[in-house]
């Protein structure tokens, strides 16, 4: 079973990405994932002073010890990003930098959104430099969803048939991705 959080983005009072964090959430889930929502809200993490590599072990703060106990045994990342002034918002950015070498050589997927017929595409792709940087370099193929306020209905469901066919396009190549990094990771890494 392939372990894959999904990591949402935003804190802001009127947030709409949790429209499709948590339908993507349900989509990993029923191909057996073993997924659950990363929240920043629910993790309000300080502003970065320490990674968590970085205090002893069993030292850490509470709050960052739970994060830990879903990013480190992770065996890909699912990243589902608004975008704020064409760039990552700051919540996230925040949340993923308090990890380094917990995310080498394991793989990441961006899904992103905004308000926008772009979708987020702007984010989506300063995120894919960032995450490439961490060691968790992004899968080809990106997941937007645009004028996301129109994209689901009040029970969650997409409205249009296609983000159904993307959406499994987009898990079949991380599922791909995130295998082939879990049999290599088994056999070593380069350091």
């Amino acid at each position: 079973m392939l372990k894959i959080p999904v990591i949402f983005g935003s804190v802001r009072s009127e947030r709409l990405g949790h429209q499709p964090a948590n339908y993507l959430l349900k989509q990993c889930q029923a191909r057996g994932f073993d997924s659950t929502l990363v929240d920043p809200v629910e993790f309000p993490l300080p502003l970065l002073d320490k990674m968590y590599k970085e205090y002893e072990p069993g030292s850490a703060p509470p709050l960052l010890q739970k994060l830990a106990d879903i990013i480190v045994p992770a065996d890909a990342y699912l990243i589902v990003t608004a975008e704020y002034n064409h760039s990552v918002p700051p919540a996230l950015s925040n949340l993923l930098d308090h990890f380094l070498d917990e995310y080498y050589f394991k793989p990441s997927a961006i899904a992103c959104y905004s308000v926008g017929s772009y979708g987020g595409v702007r984010a989506a792709m300063q995120l894919r430099v960032m995450l490439a940087e961490m060691g968790m370099s992004s899968i080809p193929s990106i997941l937007p969803f645009p004028k996301v306020g129109q994209a689901f209905d009040e029970s969650g469901a997409p409205t249009s048939e296609r983000t159904d066919k993307s959406t499994g396009r987009f898990l079949d190549e991380l599922a791909w991705y995130a295998s082939a990094l879990k049999t290599q990771r088994a056999s070593g890494t380069p350091y």
